[in-house]
């Protein structure tokens, strides 16, 4: 059975943030996830973990301004320079945290107001090379750092014009980066609803090592993994039988 991580941004939301350290601990998780560490000092932080005996086993990269609705800045042409400290930073909370990996927020695609089969193009091109450039550069830092960086693909239901919505899109950025420090997070929740077929999509990333982390939740509500149409406990063993020893994220909303 794999070793599950509960996700605080997800699962105690009745309690303040900090207290979901401890409630996570109490329910028997060893592992914790969330998407954001930024708005509190590191040592707070490591000081939970340490009162209750957890890991870190995920954070996200910053997203900029979350509230005025950006979600990652690897995608977005002219902020090459904001991107890479944002790597920095998510690298430095990393370190502090004792965290092995990190998930690249990517960004949404800019609204293309003309219409056009032509400047649509020219709107993907400039897309794909901003994104595979700053991905190159997190990359390196991430092997300095020595930390993996993650690229997950997110369905258009939940996040309407994400950059990152395929994971045939995030093995090709995989394949041309050639960076050992950059696997797939495969949100099984995301991937029932992208592509479907989870059993041979687990197999085939496992198969060619770039399975970093898996993430759960029912589909297509996003609550226990034991509601909706995806058979987790198939999965699990799946998961067994391919070898796979990370952890799993319970993100998922109760």
């Amino acid at each position: 059975m794999p070793r599950f991580a509960a996700n605080l941004s997800f699962l105690y939301t009745e309690l303040p943030f900090l207290e979901r350290f401890a409630a996570a601990a109490e329910d028997g998780f060893r592992g914790v996830e969330y998407m954001f560490p930024y708005e509190y000092p590191a040592e707070q932080l490591v000081e939970q973990l340490q009162r209750h005996k957890l890991e870190q086993v995920l954070i996200n990269s910053p997203a900029g301004d979350w509230n005025a609705g950006e979600r990652g800045l690897a995608c977005i042409a002219g902020r090459e320079a904001e991107f890479a400290a944002s790597i920095d930073k998510a690298i430095e909370y990393a370190h502090a945290l004792k965290c092995p990996r990190i998930h690249v927020m990517a960004g949404l695609r800019p609204r293309v107001t003309e219409s056009t089969a032509a400047a649509l193009d020219e709107a993907i091109a400039s897309w794909d090379d901003t994104y595979l450039k700053n991905i190159r550069v997190a990359a390196k830092k991430a092997e300095t750092a020595g930390v993996q960086l993650l690229l997950e693909p997110i369905c258009q239901h939940c996040m309407p014009r994400y950059y990152m919505d395929d994971p045939k899109l995030a093995r090709n950025v995989i394949r041309k980066v050639r960076s050992e420090h950059l696997k797939l997070q495969l949100d099984l929740f995301h991937i029932q609803q992208i592509w479907g077929d989870l059993t041979h999509m687990i197999k085939y990333q496992m198969e060619f090592n770039r399975l970093g982390h898996v993430q759960i939740a029912g589909v297509p509500d996003r609550h226990e993994p034991d509601i909706g149409e995806v058979n987790y406990d198939w999965l699990f063993r799946v998961l067994d039988e391919t070898g796979y020893d990370g952890w799993v994220g319970c993100e998922y909303t109760p």
